[in-house]
């Protein structure tokens, strides 16, 4: 699934996966992963290492969910923690405040400030502003229920990250660790 054409961004959008649940809205940030969403967030890690769409950058969330996310996708994609692994240089990881509880515009606000250089990004935040940034890239290809825990959805374009927007980056594949 790589693409040689040095002018193409592949941006990754991944749905944090399963928590725990909460028991009031106070403790929400702090919700860790189920042992279902651990498992489901090394899957992901995985398919992205089979298809070649190893991160050079990954924006995410600061909830705890999505950094435990982001960890278990990089013991998925290198078999090791995140900061070694024999497949490659480590990704820049930036983990922003402003992406939990983000609205599409703030999370493609950051988006738009990846490094230009950066062919492949990754961002794992939360819905509904996860999904309906899918949608704003892809209006016709994304799925109306939005993004499932763990799910990836693959946008690839010919733009540089700061001129993404509205329909400029279509969903080349979906990917879910479970039916």
């Amino acid at each position: 699934m790589t693409d040689a054409d040095p002018e193409t961004r592949t941006l990754v959008l991944l749905r944090h996966a399963k928590a725990e649940q909460g028991s009031d809205a106070a403790d929400d940030a702090e919700r860790p992963l189920s042992a279902r969403g651990t498992a489901d967030a090394a899957a992901a890690g995985a398919w992205l290492a089979r298809h070649g769409l190893l991160p050079d950058v990954v924006i995410c969330s600061t909830a705890r969910r999505t950094r435990q996310t982001w960890h278990g996708v990089a013991m998925g994609m290198t078999g090791s923690p995140p900061e070694g692994g024999p497949t490659g240089p480590r990704p820049t990881v930036r983990y922003e405040p402003g992406a939990y509880d983000a609205h599409p515009e703030e999370l493609l606000a950051l988006v738009r400030t990846i490094d230009p250089t950066a062919r492949t990004a990754l961002l794992i935040a939360h819905n509904p502003g996860i999904s309906l940034l899918s949608a704003l890239l892809d209006p016709e290809g994304a799925a109306d229920e939005g993004l499932r825990t763990a799910e990836l959805a693959v946008h690839r374009g010919p733009l540089g990250w700061a001129e993404l927007g509205r329909s400029s980056a279509p969903i080349i594949e979906r990917h879910t660790a479970r039916d």
